[in-house]
């Protein structure tokens, strides 16, 4: 019965198939024969029982063996519970995660694989230790080609780390629910994770990779897109409070520098105000204060960019209509030596977004191998945004540092409305440079600014922007502080009693047309103006 079953359903998902193994005996501990042609591969027929008791992972990896062994094939999980360590992937296979299966993340050290070494990762070199390692992943592949994980069944990471203390958990368990390092041809497809560990998806070094239809409700990263190329990411949902839902990276943990380009995100929520699990179990509690973890919820949740931005950087990256929700905003940033060029941000919308909706950083915080110079950050077009209860602590900034501007920004068609509370202290506040300062909203304190802070750029366009606040405001709607080539055009933002709508210091080449509360002006240089 489960033969015709296991049939029926591959049918049906790949039209037509070869005949099946002949089944093996599930008592041995070497794969079972299976003759040549075939392309399906039943855990169970190695020995798995998916009954949430046994460990799982030696049959699995033998069904992997014994597809590997046949030039490739799907190894199929019917409905059961895998209990699981490492699970190691080979080229030319396909997992598939039937509707009812979950492979879960055992919590005992020895059924994982140990951590390789990586002199580039080692003592935090120049990233962090879940970057430099993928092997003690609960699945994971290393130079291989045409993999692809499938199916509407779930990965639950119960026994991962988020390599923190707080996890109070054994040391040497696994720590991702799926690296991968140096491959390409990969396709991840329609499945779930609950629970995912440090990251749900770790790839780094990964050509022609396709990531459709997952839902991730996660106690850490979503996934990180590190020093890969030609990446699609389209129709996923991800849940996750304590840390970024989709974040690409450009570290040095291949031992080289790799840019990440040639990346589209399109069509995803992220969220970062949910309690985990229930985004996938459909209730959306949202975080309360007496939601009960080791620590506290920051609400992350967001897409972002560069916290690791080594000398390869990012280009040729677009994003497109996505929903922000209960999250830190859209997070642009090179710290580390690498650049960040021509990238497009379009069709974006964003509710109670807790820190600055758009964040775009260059800075020198350069770790990494000695003599990179400092990074440029430039071409980046962003339209078509709507944020709505964006918190007032933290306005929209775009800096760069002294000596090194951002350059070439547009902005269009973009509307902003801030809970408000801006104080007079906090209008006269001049943010701190931080240049080798973690890149995060919160790194220059409050900002002086509601809507816009702007410093250290030359190039950038505001056109058909416009900025409100609820409440009470103090602050004006825009502040530029070392800005050349500045346009102002159809700009609209609520004034503050007494308060000036733009404030310039240092700004050179700033020109206005039909903007609210300002003048068509063009001012050739201004070392402070309040317009």
């Amino acid at each position: 019965m489960r033969k015709s079953i296991v049939l029926l359903c591959v049918f049906t998902l790949f039209c037509v198939l070869p005949s099946f193994s002949q089944r093996g005996n599930a008592a041995r501990n070497q794969p079972a024969p299976v003759p040549s042609g075939s392309l399906v591969f039943d855990v169970r027929d190695y020995g798995a029982k998916g009954d949430g008791v046994q460990l799982d992972s030696p049959a699995i990896n033998r069904a992997i063996e014994a597809a590997a062994g046949q030039g490739g094939g799907t190894v199929f999980f019917p409905a059961g519970k895998y209990l699981s360590g490492s699970i190691r992937l080979k080229s030319n296979i396909a997992l598939y995660i039937s509707q009812g299966a979950v492979i879960e993340a055992v919590l005992d050290t020895a059924a994982y694989d140990k951590p390789e070494p990586n002199e580039w990762g080692d003592k935090f070199k120049y990233q962090d230790f879940g970057h430099s390692h993928w092997h003690n992943s609960l699945i994971w592949g290393e130079n291989l080609e045409n993999i692809s994980i499938l199916g509407p069944g779930l990965i639950h990471g119960k026994g991962l780390t988020r390599s923190l203390m707080q996890d109070r958990i054994p040391d040497g368990v696994g720590n991702k629910a799926i690296g991968l390092k140096n491959c390409r041809n990969v396709i991840l497809r329609d499945f779930s994770v609950l629970h995912g560990g440090h990251f749900v998806l770790l790839a780094t070094g990964v050509d022609n990779l396709t990531i459709d239809n997952l839902k991730l409700d996660t106690n850490r990263d979503g996934m990180d897109i590190d020093c890969c190329r030609n990446v699609r990411i389209s129709n996923c949902y991800v849940n996750s409070p304590w840390d970024d839902a989709i974040c690409l990276k450009s570290s040095f943990g291949l031992g080289y520098a790799r840019a990440t380009e040639n990346v589209t995100i399109t069509n995803c929520w992220v969220s970062g105000g949910f309690e985990e699990g229930t985004m996938l179990d459909g209730t959306y509690k949202p975080i309360g204060p007496d939601y009960k973890t080791p620590i506290p919820a920051h609400f992350t949740g967001r897409i972002k960019f560069g916290t690791e931005s080594n000398a390869g950087g990012f280009k040729n990256i677009t994003i497109s209509n996505c929903i922000f929700e209960s999250c830190q905003g859209l997070a642009l940033e090179t710290v580390d030596g690498g650049l960040l060029e021509d990238v497009t941000v379009t069709n974006i919308t964003m509710r109670n977004i807790i820190s600055a909706p758009i964040f775009l950083r260059l800075g020198s915080r350069m770790r990494g191998p000695e003599g990179v110079p400092v990074g440029k950050l430039r071409r980046v077009i962003i339209s078509n945004i709507v944020a709505y209860d964006t918190k007032p602590s933290y306005c929209s900034v775009i800096s760069g540092i002294p000596g090194y501007d951002i350059e070439d920004v547009q902005l269009s068609n973009i509307q902003i409305y801030c809970t408000g509370g801006g104080t007079p202290e906090m209008a006269a506040v001049e943010p701190r440079e931080n240049e080798r300062g973690y890149p995060e909203p919160g790194m220059f304190g409050a900002t002086p600014a509601y809507g816009f802070y702007v410093r250290h750029v030359n190039g950038i366009e505001f056109s058909n922007v416009q900025v409100q606040y609820d409440g009470e405001e103090a602050r004006p709607a825009f502040q530029l502080v070392d800005v050349k080539n500045a346009d102002f055009l159809h700009v609209k933002s609520e004034p503050v009693p007494g308060v000036p709508e733009v404030v310039l210091k240092d700004v050179t080449n700033f020109r206005s047309h039909f903007t609210s509360g300002v003048s068509d002006t063009t001012i050739l240089k201004a070392a402070s103006a309040r317009l």
